[in-house]
């Protein structure tokens, strides 16, 4: 893809940067979006990582189809297999009626599953579904026929998952057949930059404010910084400073109350309350406490499957 082609979907897509490894991860997309082969997307969290099969789908015959972009891991694992392959009336309780799934629904179309380290028998049915476009129902014994595109996404270490038995082997490399590689923010250099400004630029529109800038300091912290959320941290911290900060010009003294000032870190800065009470300290306490607690949801979910899973093994082990 020449670079011409490359900004016009940049354009369309509101997609921000001009480091390599984005632009890598650009062209593979509009490469294998006329095919009907499995694509992988391997990011860090906050990545960005749900562009790329949205870009897949646009440019692909099934355009006019529809699309799902699903979170595995928000989605119980109880309910899970209903959910993605559907269920027959009375099937378990709440089946009031019998439902299709996203499998059904999106028929012709493309299903983008993200964090897609689903439980073991949802693992089983996917591959099914992946070698034959077949799959069954929860309490039926029909066996119903779709014909979908499926791009998947993981931010863990897939090698180490089949290791411990948490990922099954075949199912991965039928869903790898074409990875695609997200770049983190850390790994990205002066996109870091190019992202605040878009940020700034935001929150100066929607909310009236001036908008806010960096010094030379503040930009040479910003760089060095590992950015462990990558471009979804940088946005909220954005957003904190534009509404927090009192000065337009951040400081490279003002940004280490957003960032902490070991620049190998990977963790947030933590704000000192001064000797005096005063509540706009404790508005940005909150506002930090409310960044760390979204940022760590999907870890703590899976950590909790996880124990989950050794806590059910144990019991039937006993």
């Amino acid at each position: 893809m020449n670079t011409s082609e490359l900004q016009k979907v940049k354009q369309r897509y509101n997609i921000v940067g001009n480091c390599d490894g984005l632009n890598r991860a650009i062209d593979v997309a509009m490469q294998v979006a006329p095919t009907d082969l499995s694509v992988l997307i391997i990011g860090e969290s906050g990545v960005g990582k749900e562009i790329i099969p949205r870009i897949i789908h646009d440019n692909s015959p099934r355009r006019r189809e529809k699309y799902f972009a699903i979170n595995c891991g928000s989605i119980p694992e109880g309910t899970i297999d209903s959910e993605l392959f559907g269920h027959e009336k009375g099937s378990f309780t709440g089946a009031i009626g019998e439902s299709e799934g996203y499998f059904g629904v999106a028929n012709k179309g493309t299903i983008f599953l993200d964090e897609v380290e689903l439980p073991m028998a949802t693992q089983a049915r996917l591959l099914r579904v992946l070698e034959t476009g077949e799959y069954i129902r929860v309490g039926g014994q029909k066996i119903m026929k779709t014909d979908v595109r499926i791009v998947a996404a993981t931010n863990v270490n897939m090698r180490k998952a089949i290791s411990e038995g948490r990922f099954r082997e075949d199912l991965y490399y039928r869903l790898n057949t074409i990875p695609i590689q997200i770049p983190p923010l850390r790994d990205r250099g002066e996109d870091i930059l190019l992202l605040f400004r878009l940020f700034a630029m935001q929150m100066a529109e929607k909310y009236h404010l001036p908008k806010i800038t960096l010094s030379d300091e503040a930009k040479y912290i910003m760089l060095k910084y590992k950015w462990p959320g990558n471009v979804r941290q940088l946005k909220n911290i954005t957003e904190q400073m534009s509404v927090l900060s009192q000065e337009r010009e951040i400081s490279g003294e003002a940004i280490h109350k957003f960032i902490p000032e070991d620049a190998e870190s990977t963790q947030l800065a933590t704000i000192s309350s001064p000797g005096s009470h005063s509540y706009e300290s404790e508005r940005e306490i909150l506002y930090k406490i409310l960044y760390e607690l979204r940022g760590n949801v999907s870890d703590l979910r899976r950590d909790m499957n996880s124990l989950r899973k050794q806590l059910d093994a144990r019991h039937v082990s006993l």
